[in-house]
């Protein structure tokens, strides 16, 4: 995988890989927007969007507008973006779409990402504000990537792999239960065929078997599954047997079948497992650029 982290060599990580994975580290920080860029990475990129973000922050504060402040909430799983008082998630950036994290040296008080949009597929760059803080952010999310990779790598194909196995047991289970529902019917169709062509073969007026019992009203009481025995008429004649119902799938008045929440098909599977894990590793494969370099004109203003 073509990695890329351009930071010097005596930076270390800040935090334990246990922070990052079961938890998430919190930072602080003013956003100052997202902008869409054209690239994916890049100095000049980043020094754009600063730059119009800025204009558009200078607009509004003339208006009388703040900033907003902001959480960050930075794990082996993304980067959150949420409000801090009332925890609501306005952004959620997954790590293997960020592919530039960049802070500026000539201002610790700022630093960007940019993070592909999962709906649209656009680039967009984040600006974010924060006091003395911006160079350690930008590592915090490059180790937060790096441990992302490495699980990525040990688990990550077996997650799917287990996944696509359950899906095919799963089909199997319903394939057998679809034959051994045909099969009941079918047995259940003989044997309503043996029981018209007995009854229709015994001599008139002969009993075979036990009568059913009889309510107050000496009325046969009603089964749905039992076939009705021929009553002769006045003239002799015997009443036609009711023909069986055939073994198809009831359904309803609209032709529709009942809905059976325990028997899916194979279309009903989730069909982009390989495409998540196609995209999982088409982010990895173009790394995270880590950058500590010069990219915005002038400070911004201290006292906003």
């Amino acid at each position: 995988m073509n990695r890329a982290f351009s930071r010097k060599k005596d930076k270390t990580w800040m935090h334990t890989p246990e922070a990052l994975s079961k938890h998430y580290i919190p930072y602080n920080a003013k956003f100052l927007g997202s902008t869409e860029v054209e690239q994916p990475k890049g100095t000049e990129v980043v020094r754009d969007a600063v730059r119009k973000l800025k204009f558009a922050r200078h607009i509004k504060k003339s208006e009388g507008q703040k900033i907003p402040k902001v959480e960050l909430q930075i794990s082996i799983y993304g980067v959150k973006i949420l409000e801090p008082k009332t925890k609501e998630v306005q952004h959620n950036c997954q790590l293997h779409r960020i592919s530039f994290c960049a802070d500026d040296k000539t201002d610790k008080r700022i630093f960007t990402f940019i993070c592909k949009d999962s709906e649209s597929n656009k680039h967009l760059c984040y600006v974010f504000d924060s006091e003395k803080c911006a160079e350690e952010i930008t590592l915090t999310i490059g180790q937060a990537f790096d441990l992302a990779y490495r699980k990525f790598l040990e688990s990550g194909g077996k997650d799917v792999e287990t996944r696509k196995q359950i899906a095919g047991m799963q089909k199997r289970i319903q394939d057998l239960e679809t034959e051994n529902m045909e099969l009941k019917n079918k047995v259940q169709d003989l044997e309503n065929r043996l029981r018209i062509t007995h009854v229709s073969s015994s001599p008139a007026g002969s009993v075979t078997g036990k009568s059913p019992s009889t309510d107050i009203f000496d009325m046969v009481p009603f089964s749905p599954i039992s076939q009705p025995s021929p009553t002769p008429t006045r003239n002799g004649t015997q009443i036609p047997p009711v023909p069986s119902r055939s073994a198809e799938i009831k359904r309803d008045l609209f032709g529709a079948e009942p809905f059976d929440p325990f028997n899916c098909g194979a279309g009903d599977f989730p069909p982009d497992i390989q495409s998540k894990l196609d995209e999982m590793q088409e982010g990895f494969k173009m790394g995270l650029t880590l950058e500590g370099t010069v990219f915005c004109l002038d400070p911004l203003d201290s006292r906003c």
